[in-house]
């Protein structure tokens, strides 16, 4: 009998898409609630799906005590400190400027994998930086020069950028052990810990306050199960087949998907001097990522 071979891609691509659409639906639940509480909300739910998957249709992995810190300080990158940053970066900026700045992700990957790996850096990578740097300025600035995002969101979204950066590193030595569903079933249980004092003490008495209805219903569990569980199930199953240079790669596939569909659910409007910082970033990370693929 013939085995279906689903390409290592497919992972990569349906992640994007997914991340690209927690920024749609991160924004809609950002009117009723505050970043700490949807977090704290999408990982307990993201919790009981995936465990869920793992007690009726997957084998237990054995987590050996060697591996408690790094899934704790995996666990403390991402989904802590990142989805802190992303979600107060996207509170005070729209969900395309958030995309876009998460996107140059890859561009900076070099620059990690020199610290830590001592990868040596070659003159394209720098200019994918500068080209990105170029169109995240046009994205964030206005015809007079101006900020046209608040600075906080904007200082938030590239602490996710960094965050993100050192978490790619326990992520890749993780899926050389461990199967993605148990890497990110545990994580986000961590994360439910880490978050839930902060969640007890700010913000669970304005969350109790809060009637819910049919958009915030179906934005959380959205973004829960596809954003939360699928997308970085399939990430990192991408990492362990491509790596990840190679999986970063489509990064640059997240600002596309956000901007679309911020047009079409939100009705954002595009100057063409957006359209271009979008292009700019698109471009610098594909140029600095080209010599990685050579």
């Amino acid at each position: 009998m013939k085995h279906f071979h689903i390409p290592a891609a497919f992972f990569a691509v349906t992640a994007m898409l997914f991340w690209g659409l927690s920024f749609i639906w991160s924004s809609l639940l950002l009117k009723y609630y505050q970043p700490i509480t949807i977090i704290f909300i999408r990982l307990v739910i993201s919790s009981i799906f995936l465990f869920t998957i793992i007690r009726f249709f997957w084998q237990d992995e054995k987590i050996e005590k060697k591996d408690y810190k790094l899934f704790l300080l995996s666990a403390l990158f991402n989904p802590f400190l990142y989805f802190l940053c992303e979600n107060y970066g996207l509170k005070y900026s729209t969900p395309t400027i958030a995309s876009v700045i998460i996107a140059t992700i890859p561009v900076f990957s070099p620059l990690v994998a020199f610290l830590t790996m001592k990868e040596k850096l070659i003159p394209i990578n720098f200019i994918g930086i500068l080209i990105s740097f170029v169109g995240v300025i046009l994205m964030i600035v206005n015809k007079n020069l101006a900020l046209a995002s608040d600075i906080r969101g904007i200082l938030f979204l590239f602490g996710a950028v960094l965050t993100a950066l050192f978490y790619s590193v326990t992520l890749r030595k993780l899926t050389m052990r461990y199967s993605a569903l148990i890497i990110i079933a545990y994580q986000n249980l961590i994360g439910i810990v880490l978050f839930l004092p902060f969640f007890v003490f700010f913000e669970a008495a304005s969350f109790i306050q809060i009637r819910i209805n049919g958009e915030i219903i179906s934005s959380m569990l959205l973004l829960s199960i596809f954003s939360s569980s699928v997308s970085f199930v399939f990430f990192a199953h991408s990492v362990k087949l491509l790596g990840i240079s190679k999986s970063n790669i489509f990064s640059n596939l997240i600002p596309v998907f956000t901007a679309i569909f911020s047009y079409l659910l939100l009705s954002e409007i595009f100057s063409i001097q957006k359209i271009t910082g979008i292009a700019l970033v698109i471009g610098g990370v594909y140029l600095s990522e080209r010599s990685k693929r050579r």
